[in-house]
C-alpha cells in the first residue's frame, strides 16, 4: 500500500511582485470575485452572466462582433480553438513570424494539416504590412496568422490594414493578442481581423485560465459550415463534406458558439469561478477607460525604458515598434543574469522575466500589465535592480534608474 501523506499546510504563497512578462499580480477586485458562490450553468443568472460577460469583451476588443465570448482555458487555449477551427487539412496559411509566439502558430497550424508559409523578420524587429501583402498576393492563403505583441521580443506587430490585405486575397485574418490585450489597444474592427484572442494573465490584471475571443461574420459563417453535430444533441441536417469536420470536439467553436448563443446547446460545463474573474477583468478595464489604460501602459513602459538607460543598460529591439508593457534590456557582460533574477527575487520578492530561444541568458524581460502598470511598481523594481546590480559588481550610477522614470513617467 502507498503511504498515506500528512495532510499538506494551507496554501500561503510569498506576496511576489511579479514584473515579468506575464503572468502578473491579479488585481484585487478580480480575487474577490472568483471567490463569489458557484452556480449551474444554464441558471438564469448564469446565463445572464455570460451574456454581460459577451457585452463586455466587446468593449475590450474595441469591435460590435455579436461573437466575443469565452474560451476556457489559458490563453493558448484560444489560439489552438482559433486555429483549428479556421484551417481546413491542406489550408495554406501565411504565418507572421518575428519571435516565439509566431513559431507555436506555425506549430499548431502544422499539427490540424494545415500548409505553412512564413514571412519572417528578426527577433528585435517586426514584419511591415507591405511584406504581408506581398507574401499573401504570391501564396493566396486561406488564413493570415500573427502575433500583435510577441513577448519573447517585446515587439509590437503593426496590423492596421491586415483586414484590407486578408480580403484581397480570398483570407481570414487571424490575431494572437494575449500580451497586449488591455495594455494597447487591441482595434479588432479598425484592423479589420476577423477573429482575435486573448488572455487573462497579462495586462487584463487576472489569472490564466480563460481566453477571451472575438469573431466576425464573416469567420463564424466559415466555422459554422464546418459544424459538427454531437448524436442526441442537434437535430440539424449539415453536410459537413470531406474532411471538412473540425478535428477537435473541444476546441470546436461551432460548438462552443452554440453553447454561448441562443440555443444554449450543452458542450462543457462553464468555468463560473474564471467566468467571474474575466468579466470583472473587462469591468475594471472599461471603468478605467481604454485611452486612460492605454496611457497608463505607455507611461510605465516610458519610464523603465528611460530608467534602464539611464542605469547604463542597452534596451533590446527598435524603438519604433516596442510593446508598451513588456521591455526587453541586454544583460551587460560578465553580469550572472540568472544570479540578479534569483536576488531580485530573494532579497526583495520582485521577479523578472528571462528569454526564450536565440535570445535565452542574453536579455531580461521587465513588464509593467495591468495592476502593475503603476509608477510606484516601476520605482520599486528599477531601484531593487539597481541596488542587486551593484551587488553583483556592475557599476550603477547611485539612483539615476529611479530619477530618470520618475521624469519619463510625465
Amino acid at each position: 500500500m502507498c503511504p498515506v501523506p500528512d495532510v499538506f499546510g494551507e496554501i500561503d504563497p510569498p506576496q511576489r511582485l511579479l514584473m515579468g512578462p506575464g503572468p502578473v499580480n491579479a488585481h484585487p477586485r478580480v480575487l474577490r470575485a472568483m471567490s463569489a458562490d458557484l452556480l449551474g450553468q444554464f441558471d438564469p443568472e448564469m446565463t445572464g452572466y455570460m451574456n454581460e460577460t459577451m457585452a463586455l469583451y466587446r468593449g475590450v476588443f474595441m469591435t460590435g462582433n455579436r461573437w466575443t465570448f469565452l474560451v476556457d482555458g489559458t490563453a493558448r487555449a484560444g489560439i489552438e480553438a482559433a486555429l483549428v477551427s479556421l484551417v481546413e487539412p491542406g489550408a495554406t496559411v501565411l504565418v507572421v513570424r518575428a519571435g516565439r509566439f509566431g513559431l507555436l502558430l506555425q506549430e499548431i497550424v502544422e499539427r490540424v494539416g494545415g500548409r505553412v508559409e512564413t514571412v519572417d523578420a528578426e527577433w528585435g524587429q517586426v514584419v511591415s504590412m507591405e511584406a504581408i501583402a506581398e507574401a499573401a498576393r504570391r501564396v493566396r492563403p486561406a488564413v493570415i496568422a500573427c502575433v500583435h505583441g510577441d513577448t519573447s521580443t517585446t515587439m509590437a506587430q503593426p496590423l492596421d490594414g491586415l483586414g484590407a490585405v486578408a480580403r484581397e486575397v480570398g483570407a481570414l485574418a487571424y490575431v494572437d493578442a494575449t500580451a497586449t490585450i488591455g495594455g494597447m489597444a487591441v482595434d479588432t474592427d479598425g484592423w479589420g481581423a476577423d477573429v482575435v484572442t486573448g488572455g487573462l494573465q497579462k495586462c487584463l490584471g487576472g489569472p490564466s485560465g480563460s481566453a477571451p475571443i472575438t469573431i466576425s461574420d464573416r469567420a463564424a459563417d466559415f466555422i459554422f459550415s464546418r459544424r459538427h453535430v454531437e448524436k442526441g444533441i442537434a437535430t440539424d441536417d449539415l453536410d459537413e463534406g470531406p474532411g471538412r469536420r473540425i478535428g477537435s470536439n473541444y476546441f470546436d467553436l461551432a460548438m462552443v458558439m452554440d453553447y454561448w448563443g441562443e440555443k444554449r446547446l450543452n458542450h462543457h460545463t462553464e468555468a463560473t469561478t474564471m467566468l467571474y474573474g474575466a468579466r470583472e477583468c473587462a469591468r475594471i478595464m472599461l471603468e478605467e477607460g481604454l485611452e486612460t489604460r492605454f496611457a497608463r501602459h505607455a507611461s510605465a513602459g516610458r519610464a523603465i525604458t528611460a530608467g534602464l538607460r539611464a542605469m547604463g543598460l542597452v534596451v533590446f529591439g527598435d524603438d519604433a515598434c516596442r510593446m508598451t508593457n513588456v521591455t526587453g534590456v541586454w544583460i551587460p557582460e560578465g553580469v550572472n543574469g540568472e544570479a540578479i533574477r534569483r536576488r531580485m527575487r530573494e532579497d526583495f520578492e520582485i521577479e523578472i522575466g528571462t528569454a526564450f530561444g536565440p535570445l535565452a541568458g542574453r536579455i531580461w524581460r521587465i513588464g509593467a500589465m495591468g495592476y502593475n502598470a503603476r509608477k510606484h511598481k516601476v520605482l520599486i523594481t528599477l531601484g531593487a535592480l539597481e541596488a542587486v546590480l551593484r551587488a553583483e559588481g556592475f557599476a550603477v550610477p547611485a539612483g539615476a534608474g529611479v530619477d530618470a522614470a520618475l521624469e519619463a513617467w510625465g
